[in-house]
């Protein structure tokens, strides 16, 4: 898309100033890959710019980079990193959410260390876990790496307020550091369920099967906020012994948030009868809610993609064990 114009960014800054209750949404794509321009005459406007009008506005950027892939408004959100207002600062950060630039990285250990907001601090314990995630991919420098992961560290075993703690413990699911596992089992054992609500995301995100008892376990909790942790846990681990106590929860949860987890989680596991029960699902879902459908939709999408993932490792063949095995073959001949 070509940014817009001087001339045509003017009216878009018009309308972000007016009083009109709702901010016209044909004008969010204006934000996306914005020009240095329009974001310095943005800038300007900003301080005169109603508090409400500004989170609604970041919160309807959020929305649209979750249905198009197309628009990017990373250069908005980092603008506003620095802005007076936490909430603001909050969602600048959530609206980077998938930006990868290690760039990033100096401004959310400097908010995680440093910003009076507990939200603000939260938020950039929460966005650290990207760059976790692409440490242990050796996709990012590993002098940043650990810089973000000491940070972590010090950060969950800190005075800090308790979400800020947690959403650190939660980023670093995915680093491979022996003390993370300390942490995990600290948390899980704590009678604090948010405590283990945590620990449990934390598994999730760890590709580590030496979790799989606990989330299994999990996911008959009494409570709520657990047994979704739990659920989403055995998706991202591909849990195959969850399978049948996730079947079993199609026909007998009751919070939809957690139904809605069971049905993405068993397609990202897959197996035995997993595509009929969904499958059937839609189908008494075809006069039903749009949204649900589409899910549903997205779903089998992903559980085929599951299934190809595990035809292509049945068919997979480790050139090592040919090796051993022709090697074996000539002993028996000689």
């Amino acid at each position: 898309m070509m940014n817009a114009t001087p001339a045509s960014f003017q009216s878009v800054l018009d309308a972000l100033l007016s009083d009109r209750k709702d901010f016209p949404r044909i004008y969010l794509q204006e934000f996306s890959d914005i020009g240095a321009p329009e974001l310095k005459t943005l800038l300007e406007v900003w301080p005169r710019v109603k508090p409400s009008r500004k989170l609604t506005l970041l919160e309807e950027l959020d929305a649209l980079a979750e249905v198009d892939t197309l628009v990017s408004f990373d250069d908005v959100a980092r603008a506003l990193l620095t802005d007076p207002e936490p909430d603001v600062r909050t969602r600048a950060i959530r609206l980077l959410d998938e930006c990868e630039d290690t760039k990033l990285i100096p401004s959310y250990l400097d908010m995680l260390r440093n910003d009076p907001n507990v939200g603000v601090r939260m938020e950039a314990a929460s966005a650290l876990n990207l760059f976790v995630d692409l440490g242990e991919l050796d996709e990012i420098p590993e002098d940043l790496y650990h810089q973000v992961e000491d940070a972590l560290l010090a950060t969950a075993a800190s005075e800090d307020d308790v979400r800020v703690r947690r959403a650190a413990l939660e980023s670093l699911g995915y680093s491979g550091r022996p003390e993370v596992v300390t942490l995990i089992e600290s948390a899980f054992h704590r009678q604090d369920p948010n405590w283990q609500t945590s620990a449990l995301v934390a598994m999730g995100r760890s590709a580590d099967e030496r979790w799989d008892d606990e989330v299994t376990r999990s996911l008959v909790h009494v409570d709520d906020r657990i047994r979704k942790a739990a659920v989403q846990a055995a998706g991202e681990l591909s849990l195959q012994s969850a399978r049948p106590i996730l079947l079993k929860m199609l026909g007998e949860e009751e919070d939809a948030l957690i139904l809605s987890a069971v049905i993405w989680s068993l397609s990202q596991i897959g197996g035995e009868d997993v595509r009929t029960y969904l499958e059937n699902i839609l189908d008494q879902l075809e006069d039903g809610d749009d949204d649900q459908i589409a899910f549903l939709e997205e779903a089998l999408d992903n559980l085929a993609f599951t299934e190809d993932l595990e035809r292509f490792d049945l068919l997979a063949v480790d050139p090592d064990d040919d090796l051993s095995e022709l090697a074996e073959a000539d002993d028996k001949d000689e």
